[in-house]
């Protein structure tokens, strides 16, 4: 039995709003375990682009993803779900992709029904496999998962190409087909997300984009508002690598003003100290182990 699933799978049960902050590294998701938030997800765009620095354009492969959610997933001890865009294959991919993320630790994976390469779910030219596949690849999700516990979301760009008629026609097919949350993605009005709520009959989880100046898709909904709307869980895929690039972008202007200008410069406002790196990180407690285990 899986613990990190059973927490999930407690959160959905209680009937609370989740919000879910999108991670894609161990410092961003410790610091999602010590600012209180009770779940976590991958942002598979952020995977791709913090550690292949290519677009999230399907060029990621399955244990690339898996081993890197595996590492993550064993440092905290909140439940942490899985982006497995479309499940790397068939049904038959579906099947093993499902095992390893199991396997890997995490509490649940999401499944795309768009065709393979994928591509983000916030960019133009997406296209989608059948219906008739995709509940194919879920009822492979399902059968493969080990533990009941274990989270499938099935998540539908089929907005963007079929409009709000053929995604609730999908909603439904997924859900009978065993789907435990439904993630529309790219979902541009309060209307659509109602739809789908009353359509889906299972959680719903919206990607919402904090932060994000220009939203070409799901615009800036307040957190009353969607549970108003009947929304389950928000996650914020791009909220942590969009704020730790605003600050790394600041902190090498200040170096490069310091390099040009030879001034020596203190600016604490754009660092943490070593102190917090290392509580963040647990250090003390690896000191602690040393003083009971090492003997030299």
């Amino acid at each position: 039995m899986s613990a990190a699933a059973q927490k999930f799978r407690s959160l959905l049960n209680s009937g609370d709003f989740i919000v879910s902050p999108g991670v894609y590294d161990g410092y961003s998701l410790r610091l999602v375990a010590a600012a209180g938030f009770k779940t976590a997800c991958t942002s598979g765009a952020a995977l791709s682009n913090a550690l292949l620095s290519v677009p999230d354009m399907g060029v990621m492969g399955l244990m690339e993803n898996v081993n890197h959610c595996r590492m993550l997933a064993r440092s905290v001890d909140i439940p942490l779900t899985a982006d497995a865009d479309t499940g790397y294959g068939n049904p038959m991919n579906v099947f093993h992709t499902v095992q390893m993320f199991e396997e890997a630790g995490v509490a649940g994976v999401n499944i795309e029904d768009q065709v393979s390469p994928k591509r983000c779910g916030h960019m133009p030219g997406k296209d989608v496999i059948s219906k008739e596949e995709m509940v194919k690849k879920i009822e492979a999700a399902c059968l493969a998962r080990k533990d009941d516990s274990f989270v499938i979301v099935a998540r539908t760009d089929a907005l963007a190409v079929e409009g709000i008629e053929g995604t609730i026609e999908r909603v439904k097919a997924y859900v009978a087909a065993g789907a435990d949350m439904i993630f529309p993605d790219a979902v541009k009005t309060p209307d659509d997300i109602a739809r789908i709520v009353d359509a889906a009959g299972v959680p719903v989880s919206i990607n919402m984009g904090f932060g994000i100046r220009k939203r070409p898709t799901t615009p800036l909904i307040p957190i009353p508002e969607l549970k108003r709307l009947g929304v389950r869980r928000i996650s914020l895929p791009r909220m942590l690598p969009a704020a730790a690039i605003h600050g790394m972008r600041d902190a090498l202007e200040c170096m490069k003003h310091v390099i040009e200008t030879g001034e020596p410069v203190d600016r604490p406002d754009l660092v943490v100290g070593i102190e917090d790196i290392m509580k963040l990180m647990g250090y003390e407690a690896m000191r602690e182990m040393e003083k009971r285990l090492i003997t030299y």
